[in-house]
């Protein structure tokens, strides 16, 4: 993972900018609002994790951000170039690796790579020394007389990879890098990106949790369009703490179960999650002392002859973040603050310089 210097390092250097910053970005197709009010930083050799479930406007993001695509309003920067009125620029200065890498099968691995770095007005002794190097960097040796038709998928994928890099670029954009890879090939890309990450800023926009945790040193979360929370996988997991939650499986009047557990509840905050078999559910209730909390539930269900069948306190990981950000809380509008508490994308509270 990069390093970050400390905050004495800090104080003496100049402040920087991010490289890569979204303003409000807002894209629909018909009705439907694929990203909206997207606002979020990228700084110099951070590797930003893009998390997200299925639909949940990441890809349209990227695609704006890489100039495939106009946003109907707001604004993007990359390397201080405008996405609008600078589109050549910026792509000047991104690798763009869609879900899908677009790459011509009948190609050896090193006619590809050349091909490419023509494309990119990359010719003679550096064309020479750049695909040398992504070569290299990308562990395509082995392969490099080989057509990439030939190919698995995974080595596919550090051919897509070369195919960003070879130019130099100041950011690199993945989105999904890993989809319909096996096992083994997922980690051989995820140390890989982790790899350019040392050198370059990265986006990795992804659906799977395992990928973030891996190869992130920051989270932007989105759902419905919608920032939800930004922060380190620490920072997040912190504030999922400070408002911990029990889960409750037992049989009961759904109404009457809900009437009861949000009066033991901090702030009157218990939810239905699932149906159970047998006639039971799972709730959650959130609460400040969980100890307190866990005798009150049980008492409750004692005194109101309710089968309790499994009282645990949640997680507060990063999976917990996510399931409540991503797939099932409301974002709280109004000052910018994330939901229920968990920090935003707001530059000043992700401790960036």
């Amino acid at each position: 993972m990069p390093h970050h210097a400390g905050p004495s390092a800090q104080s003496t250097e100049p402040e920087r900018g991010p490289v890569v910053s979204l303003r409000g970005i807002t894209k629909r197709f018909g009705t439907v609002a694929a990203a909206e009010d997207v606002s979020f930083d990228v700084f110099g050799g951070e590797v930003v994790g893009f998390l997200g479930p299925n639909g949940a406007g990441k890809t349209t993001t990227m695609r704006i951000l890489a100039c495939y695509i106009a946003p109907d309003s707001g604004s993007a920067t990359v390397a201080g170039h405008d996405i609008r009125d600078e589109a050549l620029e910026v792509r000047r200065r991104i690798g763009y690796l869609p879900e899908s890498a677009p790459l011509y099968l009948d190609l050896s691995v090193s006619e590809h790579l050349s091909f490419i770095a023509e494309l990119r007005g990359i010719r003679g002794r550096e064309a020479v020394a750049r695909i040398g190097r992504m070569i290299d960097v990308c562990g395509l040796a082995d392969v490099v007389h080989r057509d990439v038709g030939e190919l698995s998928k995974g080595y596919r994928q550090r051919v897509g990879l070369a195919c960003t890099l070879v130019h130099d670029p100041d950011v690199l954009i993945l989105d999904e890098p890993t989809t319909g890879l096996d096992p083994s090939q997922i980690v051989e890309v995820r140390e890989l990106v982790k790899r350019i990450g040392r050198e370059k800023t990265v986006i990795l926009s992804t659906h799977i949790l395992p990928e973030v945790e891996a190869v992130a040193d920051r989270v932007v979360i989105i759902a419905d369009g919608r920032i939800r929370a930004s922060g380190t996988p620490d920072q997040l997991s912190r504030a999922a703490a400070g408002s911990r939650a029990l889960r409750v499986s037992l049989r009961a009047p759904e109404a009457r179960a809900l009437e009861a557990l949000s009066a033991l509840a901090q702030d009157g905050d218990a939810r239905k999650m699932s149906d159970d078999a047998d006639g039971f559910a799972t709730y959650r209730v959130a609460g400040g002392d969980l100890a307190s909390l866990s005798d009150a539930v049980y008492e409750l269900a004692r005194e109101q002859d309710w089968p309790l069948r499994a009282l645990s306190q949640e997680s507060a990981g990063l999976e917990s973040v996510f399931l409540r950000l991503a797939m099932r809380d409301p974002v709280d509008e109004g000052d910018g603050a994330g939901a229920r508490g968990f920090p935003t994308a707001r530059r000043e509270e992700d401790g960036r310089p």
